[in-house]
């Protein structure tokens, strides 16, 4: 068994921006093209606090070679009044001829890194009228940073971005970071949701909102809005917009914005697309709405995203082996 640390992987994606992209790409093409397996994930909800969860994502993608397992990762955003990040995960890879465990990483940097580069890619196929120069980030933590990192990475020209949080000292905390990582990019301070929905055509939501909490009034024509925590839309919002997800099955679950619009309406026929689709055959957005891209986070970017770590920590001689761990092993 091969155990993969935070910092192991940390450092294994370190410079692995366009490899990440490249990985989430491929995970979603051959999703869309059944090549794999993809159950409904796993609510594990605690009465009485609606915002902490623990999520189960099981997933098998096929391929060279295939990867199956689960990502195990959970939401406590209360965490942050302990000094402690709000997501921790795990990951466990299974052989899949055998299907025993073989390798085990801290899964929570393989999430945030895949759901950027997941939103990043998505951004890249609808481009505007006109190149993105900025990007509003709703929400100044570690979701939303990935985004920004993918972004640049991805999608080129974005030289501005402007914050809003709740918490002002977050956005204090993800300017300095911004500073410190990318120190050309021109950071604003949004004064309200409503500037930081209407400053730029390019929007990120990644916030830790149970309940719909706002519109899309405030945008402009023509905005691309990456809903990446998928509840702080008005259902009234997603029917007036441009929708695109990742897979459908998946995003009416749970709450999210898309499932309180299927409530409403009783179908689903205001998504107009998917990732998948957009991904092998690119096209620029409405602009004379709003388009909102809604991504649920498939297990099978999570396995593609744990697979490139793993080769990359056997390339390295990274982690620790434990031996005798499954039964039959010495």
């Amino acid at each position: 068994m091969l155990v993969l640390g935070h910092g192991d992987v940390a450092r294994l994606l370190d410079g692995q921006d366009k490899q990440v992209l490249e990985a989430v790409r491929e995970a979603y093409l051959r999703h869309a093209e059944g090549r794999g397996a993809l159950p409904h994930s796993v609510f594990l909800r605690f009465p009485g606090r609606p915002r902490d969860r623990i999520i189960g994502l099981p997933a098998y993608l096929d391929g060279e070679p295939g990867v199956a397992g689960i990502k195990w990762i959970a939401s406590f955003p209360g965490n942050h009044d302990l000094g402690l990040p709000r997501a921790s995960a795990l990951i466990v890879l299974n052989d899949t001829a055998t299907g025993r465990p073989e390798v085990v990483l801290e899964g929570s940097i393989v999430s945030a890194r895949r759901t950027g580069a997941g939103a990043a890619l998505a951004a890249g196929a609808l481009p505007g009228s006109e190149p993105d120069e900025g990007v509003g980030l709703i929400g100044c933590g570690v979701i939303n940073f990935e985004v920004l990192r993918f972004l640049l990475a991805g999608t080129g020209g974005l030289a501005r971005v402007a914050l809003f949080d709740a918490l002002p000292e977050r956005v204090d905390a993800f300017a300095a970071r911004c500073a410190a990582t990318w120190p050309e990019l021109a950071v604003e301070r949004a004064a309200s949701l409503e500037d930081a929905l209407g400053r730029h055509r390019l929007v990120s939501f990644a916030t830790t909102a149970a309940e719909p909490h706002t519109g899309l009034d405030a945008c402009r024509a023509g905005t691309l809005v990456l809903h990446v925590s998928l509840r702080d839309l008005t259902p009234q919002a997603m029917l007036s917009s441009v929708n695109v997800v990742d897979d459908a099955d998946h995003v009416f679950r749970e709450r999210t914005s898309l499932h309180l619009a299927e409530q409403l309406t009783g179908g689903r026929d205001f998504v107009h697309g998917t990732i998948a689709g957009l991904l092998a055959a690119p096209r620029r957005r409405e602009q004379d709405r709003v388009t909102v891209v809604s991504p649920f986070g498939l297990g099978v970017l999570d396995l593609a995203v744990a697979r490139l770590v793993v080769e990359e920590a056997v390339r390295r001689g990274a982690g620790v082996r434990v031996e005798g761990f499954s039964p039959g092993t010495p």
